[in-house]
């Protein structure tokens, strides 16, 4: 589902205890101002200081973008986006007829979805949360192949979020909902990794037509919606190919080019 970036303090450093407490080693100090910044203990810093934080972390272009927008947090607290779906949208997702393709916000509320979207998930999508889904519904032998890799890219971006929009109240109260429930999301949000969804690999394991290897690909929406587009394309010529034009078949009756729209996402 995205970039594969290895949590911070694991490259860096190793953590002791339930504390929190760090090794020393030579960029213990760099690490431990990262943190502060993130939990909104550290004074606001300069693009100077910003700079030479990242170079020395070694940060990537994602990672960097995380760190600033930890430091403009106090300046600047960007309001949750409308979960609204402009109608031009959901007409450009009506035009995705053969390939599955949702219409998510930065919570991973599926907003919108195409008929092929229902069927290859077996039930109306719209206002199902997708990293819900994956943590608290599903299994490793469920719908997801590579249940593990999902579930590393859904707390990388859930955490990309959480920097972008730290008073988003929904966006809290789904962290902690999944922190109770899940100790493998717990494990996950402790590494403080973050990661950029934008495209990849994904193998469905679908109850009447098999396995079905696809590709992600994400669109994100250049307004303030946070929303992005996501669709899954088989190769021509694949068996994945194959597999949804046997799985839009199934449904041939229930035809219905529309795309579904959730009423009940809202901020």
């Amino acid at each position: 589902m995205g970039r594969t970036h290895r949590p911070l303090r694991h490259r860096r450093l190793v953590r002791t205890g339930r504390s929190g407490d760090y090794r020393h080693g030579p960029l213990d100090q760099h690490v431990d101002y990262y943190v502060r910044l993130e939990q909104g203990r550290a004074t606001q810093p300069s693009e100077q200081v910003l700079d030479a934080l990242a170079r020395v972390l070694g940060l990537d272009e994602t990672e960097r973008g995380h760190l600033y927008r930890l430091s403009r947090q106090r300046r600047r607290c960007p309001k949750a986006p409308s979960g609204r779906v402009r109608p031009e949208l959901l007409r450009v997702l009506a035009l995705v007829a053969d390939a599955p393709a949702m219409i998510m916000n930065h919570r991973l509320d599926v907003l919108a979805e195409n008929r092929l979207a229902g069927l290859l998930y077996g039930r109306s999508t719209p206002g199902l949360n997708i990293a819900r889904h994956i943590f608290l519904e599903e299994t490793e032998r469920g719908l997801y192949v590579d249940w593990e890799k999902c579930t590393l890219d859904v707390v990388g971006h859930l955490r990309l979020a959480a920097g972008k929009y730290p008073e988003d109240p929904r966006l809290a109260s789904l962290i902690g909902e999944l922190a109770m429930g899940s100790e493998r999301f717990r494990r996950l949000w402790a590494r403080a990794d973050v990661r950029a969804r934008t495209h990849g690999r994904k193998t469905y394991r679908h109850p009447l037509v098999g396995l079905l290897e696809l590709h992600q690909e994400n669109f994100a929406l250049t307004d303030e919606s946070g929303m992005e587009l996501l669709v899954l394309s088989a190769a021509p010529g694949s068996p994945a190919e194959d597999g949804l034009r046997l799985l839009a078949s199934l449904d041939a009756e229930g035809d219905d080019a529309h795309p579904t729209v959730n009423a009940q996402v809202r901020e």
